[in-house]
């Protein structure tokens, strides 16, 4: 007997929500997903403000739960009691855990590396701002100033040429490592649009964003966190990356090498050419 959606929908700590589909439980936590059917449950318990999901199980077998906490204590009541009334008596041996569909959504590492640069890049400029600063105050009258004026840009500029740099080798690092030592799989198009989904080794399906209309793209994640998913791109467009990045990177370090010196300079009471 399916279940109705006269059931309440359970508000859990965490972001967690428990709910009833006509076909049977849904758990939704932040980045993962649980689709319950009716037939891979056995029963539902309730404990104070705590909703435990008890899945069949075959003989001899220790069941698998899942719970949610910190839902309302009377909702969840009335959630055990009307699902319990309606879960069909079990026909056969089931084993509950395996018909559970996860699903872990999941940003790409190309996603977080971004970000991670992202902040290396804003340190670098606050030490650009702070190193500029002490030029104009501690620096002798105008030369002070003007060292300072110089400084900025000269910093902003290997900013942007160390994180461009950044961009294109260290992704292109990490691909070839994945292609030798990870696990390399082709992801289908999920239910929402510009989504994609993926099964790693242990069953556990990850969902992740990714704009294009491909029937399938190919992704490759390591061994020991197969969340940690990156897009493989043809070897023929990284070239352009592989020839670029590196002369990014030596060009902002050279022009990191001249804020540097002009503070010192400076700060020594040279004079600016």
């Amino acid at each position: 007997m399916p279940i109705t959606s006269s059931i309440p929908v359970l508000q859990g700590s965490g972001g967690a929500v428990l709910s009833a589909e006509p076909d049977g439980l849904l758990l939704d936590r932040p980045g993962q997903k649980a689709t319950i059917p009716v037939r891979a449950v056995a029963r539902v318990h309730a404990e104070s403000r705590s909703v435990t999901v008890e899945l069949r199980a075959l003989p001899g077998a220790t069941p698998s739960v899942h719970l949610i906490e910190g839902v309302s204590e009377a909702a969840g009541a009335a959630f055990a009691e009307a699902v319990n009334a309606l879960l069909p008596a079990p026909a056969e041996d089931v084993d509950g855990a395996a018909l559970v569909d996860l699903r872990t959504f999941t940003k790409t590492w190309l996603e977080g590396y971004r970000r991670r640069l992202g902040r290396v890049v804003l340190g670098y400029l606050g030490a650009i701002l702070a190193l500029a600063l002490v030029t104009a105050i501690a620096g002798p009258g105008e030369t002070g100033v003007a060292g300072a004026v110089f400084i900025v840009p000269l910093g902003l500029l290997a900013a942007v040429m160390l994180w461009l740099g950044g961009v294109c080798v260290v992704p292109w690092f990490h691909e070839t490592r994945l292609r030798r030592h990870g696990v390399t799989v082709d992801a289908e198009p999920a239910d929402d649009p510009g989504t994609y989904r993926y099964t790693d080794t242990t069953g556990t399906t990850h969902v992740f964003a990714h704009q294009s209309t491909a029937p399938s793209v190919r992704v490759a994640y390591p061994p020991r966190d197969p969340s940690s998913v990156l897009v493989l791109q043809a070897r023929n467009d990284r070239i352009l990356e592989i020839v670029l990045g590196p002369g990014f990177i030596f060009s902002g370090l050279v022009v990191t090498a001249f804020p540097i010196w002009l503070a010192t300079s400076v700060l020594q009471g040279k004079q600016l050419p």
